[in-house]
């Protein structure tokens, strides 16, 4: 059964919940929590999102079991290696300014999931080797990342696909490359 959340319905509840977080930033965080930790990220990720919500709010049920549908389903993308995963990121009737900055915020989110886990840190020599320094590089890079306001609707449409594709392909590489610091949970060993 495939599992999907929308982004838009996401980011208005992450903010109504008083969450600071938006909602690529929240998936791209939980990529590179994953990619570093495995299962082990959840509460982590869960805390670290839910951070500054108010625990009384019904809202914040709510979002922790939109969250808890998003761990398991992006886990079992990921640990499943079959290169289903896709980052979640705005649709593509949206703008390409917006769905560009929505790129650079899931770009942020995995870079802070990635490098500041406990299990990152214990391996930042990994993450300092190729190819993984490489890709943080370029992913630091998109953090940053605007549509070409001199360029054609076609041309910046394309670099975004482009840049959409090598987010999720390198995004698979760091959870494969990564897979030796830590254990399989549940949906690994499931896999294999």
């Amino acid at each position: 059964m495939e599992y999907s959340v929308d982004y838009i319905e996401l980011d208005r509840m992450l903010s109504r919940a008083g969450a600071h977080w938006r909602a690529g930033q929240a998936h791209g965080l939980l990529c590179g929590q994953l990619a570093a930790a495995g299962g082990d990220a959840r509460q982590d990720w869960l805390d670290q999102v839910l951070d500054g919500t108010d625990v009384n709010n019904a809202l914040r049920g709510e979002l922790r079991s939109v969250l808890d549908a998003l761990f398991e389903y992006t886990y079992r993308q990921l640990s499943a290696r079959q290169s289903t995963f896709e980052p979640l990121l705005p649709e593509d009737a949206g703008s390409v300014e917006e769905r560009v900055e929505g790129l650079a915020h899931w770009c942020e989110g995995f870079l802070h999931g990635l490098v500041t886990s406990q299990a990152a840190l214990a391996h930042k020599d990994k993450l300092a080797a190729e190819p993984l320094s490489e890709i943080i590089k370029d992913l630091l890079q998109l953090t940053r990342a605007t549509a070409d306001p001199d360029e054609d609707e076609e041309t910046n449409e394309s670099a975004y696909s482009e840049l959409v594709e090598y987010v999720r392909v390198t995004t698979q590489l760091v959870y494969e490359e990564m897979a030796e610091f830590r254990g399989p949970g549940p949906a690994e060993e499931k896999t294999h």
